[in-house]
């Protein structure tokens, strides 16, 4: 069940589908965006991801990097990733989201996005390993940086939900959003400055052993500011 949306001082909760939900902390860490920028993207050890589509070699739009508990091993893209280690910043900004949400997480991607056209294409994170478990994955996104428009859409209606992310907004996706629903950030024409965006996962070593039915996907709605 979905914990109290009170508990934990959830400002807004987005509810997808039956079972899949969004929580949103706008500006958590608004006040040091700039700072946070700053130290994330010239301390954190940024590569180019390459991965193999339709039989070629693609470099992805972004830079990545991928840290966590020595056991939080990942595999996406047909790749598995060993973590490295955690750097001061980021247990800094794990602590302050594991605060604000009641939940814990073992891992977290980065990516860096250099300019509008750098983006994220239509994916689940519906790995095995990613938990805690498949009724509920948490998947914490906290961003630094300009705004870029967060797209969901339901995996069957192919309905979308539009969120625009900010410099210190926390996002959390939910319960089945992962089974449910796909996510991007879309490519923009706009003039757009660099972005980085952290996304805190629990992985399970073990990788997970039962799957909910789903459950399709009705109209978003939106709880009040709490």
């Amino acid at each position: 069940m979905p914990e109290d949306p009170d508990a934990h001082r959830i400002a807004r909760r987005l509810h997808l589908s039956a079972g899949a939900w969004l929580d949103l902390w706008p500006l958590l860490l608004s006040a040091q965006n700039d700072e946070w920028l700053a130290r994330l993207t010239g301390e954190l050890p940024w590569r180019e991801e390459r991965y193999r589509m339709f039989g070629r070699e693609v470099v992805a739009p972004r830079l990545v990097c991928w840290h966590g508990d020595p056991q939080a091993r990942y595999r996406y893209s047909g790749v598995v990733h060993e973590p490295r280690p955690w750097t001061e910043p980021l247990a800094e900004l794990r602590r302050a989201v594991e605060s604000a949400t009641g939940l814990r997480f073992n891992s977290v991607l980065g990516n860096l996005y250099r300019g509008g056209r750098d983006s994220m294409g239509w994916h689940a994170d519906d790995e095995p390993e990613i938990g805690p478990s498949y009724g509920d994955r948490h998947i914490a996104s906290l961003s630094f940086g300009d705004d870029r428009r967060f797209v969901l859409r339901c995996a069957k209606s192919r309905e979308k939900t539009e969120v625009l992310l900010g410099g210190g907004d926390l996002l959390v996706m939910r319960g089945t959003t992962q089974s449910e629903f796909q996510h991007a950030v879309i490519k923009t024409a706009k003039a757009v400055g660099k972005r980085v965006n952290l996304t805190f996962r629990h992985i399970s070593g073990g990788g997970l052993t039962s799957r909910p039915p789903a459950q399709g996907c009705g109209p978003a709605t939106c709880d009040g500011e709490s």
